[in-house]
């Protein structure tokens, strides 16, 4: 059975985590200040040019490994630009009405105009 989306997005988020903590393990060299200094250093407005050279490359190896592993998947992967849109449906013809309004196929659903409430008729009396 293959797994969900959701499994292999956790999957893959999990695993790019842990390289991320192995690899600031391994950047301290056993000092337990430097693990620190650079730990105390990641915070959410961290540009990826701030994190130590060799978390850079274990998000690089991680991210390169991801679109891998979705591709295995079978999952397909493109650039939003190259997404193609989706066809207007076939058989139903638009047809504009006079308002500018657009009516789609035998409904008769107004889009582009609005209508209030009915005017009331004024009656013949004027005056107070």
């Amino acid at each position: 059975m293959p797994k969900s989306a959701t499994d292999l997005m956790q999957d893959i988020i999990n695993a790019a985590v842990v390289d991320a903590i192995v690899a600031l393990k391994d950047s301290a060299k056993g000092m337990p200040n430097a693990l620190l200094r650079d730990l105390n250093a990641v915070h959410a407005n961290t540009a990826f040019t701030d994190l130590p050279a060799a978390v850079q490359t274990a998000v690089a190896t991680s991210v390169r490994d991801a679109f891998g592993k979705l591709r295995k998947e079978g999952y397909a992967i493109a650039e939003a630009q190259a997404t193609p849109r989706p066809p207007r449906p076939v058989g139903v013809p638009v047809t504009r009405r006079p308002g500018g309004g657009r009516r789609f196929g035998g409904n008769s659903v107004t889009l582009n105009s609005v209508q209030g409430p009915p005017r009331r008729k004024r009656s013949g009396r004027g005056g107070c």
